[in-house]
C-alpha cells in the first residue's frame, strides 16, 4: 500500500478558512444558516468552519450532526450491523438554510442518505453541500456548493482525511492499494 499526502495542516486549515469566507460571503440571511456534519469527520469540520464564520462575522451558526448509516441504500452490503451514532440537530429544520458538510465527495452516495436523514427533521428553506475533499467518480447526479480541493483519483484508490478531533493529527492523502 502507498501513501501519498495530499494536504499538510497548514495548506488544510488555510482551506477550511477560504471556504469558512466563501459560506459567509454567499448568506443573504446569516441567521437562517445552519451547519449539518456528516457523521464522523464532516461534524468536526461543520464545527471548524461555525468557529472561523463567528470570529470572522459575529454570527454563531447553529450546528448538528447527521447519522446517514440507516438511510444508506448499502448498508447492508457493508456491514451487517452498522454502527448508528445518532443524529444531532439542536434548532428546527423547517425554513432554514441548512449547508451538509462532510470530508470527502465521491459517488454522492452518502450526501443522498444524509439530504433524506435531514428531511425526517422538517423542510429546510435550501440545502447545500460543502466538501473537503471532491474526488470525483459521481454515480448520483450530486454536486458541492462549497469545495476546498478537488483531487483526481482512480477508483481503486481511497481519500484519507484525517482530523486532529478524531485522528490526532490534521492531514489528507491518497492511498494506493
Amino acid at each position: 500500500m502507498r501513501r501519498k499526502t495530499v494536504l499538510k495542516p497548514q495548506e488544510l486549515e488555510t482551506i477550511i478558512h477560504r471556504m469558512a469566507d466563501e459560506i459567509r460571503g454567499n448568506q443573504d440571511d446569516p441567521s437562517r444558516l445552519a451547519l449539518v456534519g456528516i457523521h464522523t469527520r464532516g461534524v468536526f469540520l461543520a464545527e471548524r468552519l461555525r468557529k472561523i464564520i463567528k470570529t470572522a462575522g459575529g454570527v454563531d451558526v447553529a450546528t448538528g450532526s447527521v447519522d446517514i448509516n440507516l438511510y444508506r441504500d448499502d448498508w447492508t452490503r457493508i456491514a451487517h450491523h452498522p454502527e448508528v451514532r445518532g443524529s444531532e440537530i439542536p434548532f428546527p429544520v423547517g425554513g432554514r438554510d441548512i449547508i451538509l458538510v462532510d470530508d470527502v465527495l465521491y459517488t454522492g452516495r452518502t450526501v443522498r442518505a444524509a439530504m433524506e436523514a435531514l428531511m425526517d427533521y422538517g423542510r429546510p428553506a435550501r440545502i447545500e453541500l460543502c466538501v473537503l475533499i471532491d474526488r470525483g467518480h459521481r454515480e448520483l447526479p450530486i454536486q458541492a456548493n462549497y469545495t476546498g480541493m478537488h483531487i483526481d483519483t482512480q477508483k481503486n484508490e481511497s481519500v484519507n482525511v484525517l482530523l486532529s478531533e478524531c485522528d490526532g493529527e490534521d492531514r489528507v492523502d491518497i492511498v494506493t492499494p
